[in-house]
């Protein structure tokens, strides 16, 4: 595990510096697009069910979290359950295009670095979600959750919590650091792409 965490913290101090103009560029662009603040902030549960606040950039208009909570407590079958849509409202235009290539997940670098996610690991859930698991579910927490994962690389947004939980399981039961170095490769070509992410 300390290999795992050098290399998170090595990428994402090497990332923050070299795309720091980036992030400038994307701040101005959300800023521009829709009223509300650039970075978004909520709040998700983490390692041994820890909740913690993760940072992604804005993709949504600014209600856009009360509509979720209030689908979330909608939820009765959580394995069929999916976040998104293609045609989601609440995405903004920008949100899009960030949301397709994944440039939305890169305020999480300092989340890294605060010690509270990993580059690699099962995604974290929101509250609502986490209180629905069986026991068995509840073995995904026993990792640090990730900016990227199994599931990110094997299906993204297409998959539901059921099959994006299946895959976070074999995460956990499988782990290796090889395994993350892997799952790393993939994800940049996987991102490439945009295939999967809306």
């Amino acid at each position: 595990m300390a290999a795992k965490r050098g290399l998170d913290l090595l990428a994402a101090i090497i990332l923050l510096v070299l795309i720091s103009p980036l992030w400038l560029l994307i701040a101005l662009w959300i800023r521009i697009d829709s009223p509300g603040p650039v970075v978004f902030k909520q709040i998700r549960v983490g390692l041994h069910g820890e909740p913690y606040t993760i940072y992604k950039f804005r993709t949504m208009f600014s209600n856009a979290d009360e509509l979720m909570k209030a689908k979330l407590a909608e939820v009765k079958d959580l394995e069929s359950f999916v976040f998104q849509d293609k045609d989601d409202p609440r995405i903004t235009p920008s949100g899009r295009f960030l949301r397709k290539f994944s440039l939305d997940e890169l305020p999480q670098l300092l989340n890294i670095l605060l010690g509270n996610m990993s580059l690699v690991g099962p995604r974290p859930e929101v509250p609502e979600l986490v209180k629905l698991y069986t026991p068995e579910q509840r073995k995904r927490l026993e990792v640090m959750p990730g900016v990227t994962g199994l599931a990110q690389v094997n299906g993204r947004s297409e998959l539901t919590v059921g099959e994006t939980m299946a895959y976070d399981l074999e995460y956990v039961r499988r782990w290796s650091f090889w395994l993350d170095l892997r799952i790393l490769v993939k994800t940049f070509f996987v991102v490439l792409t945009g295939k999967g992410a809306y």
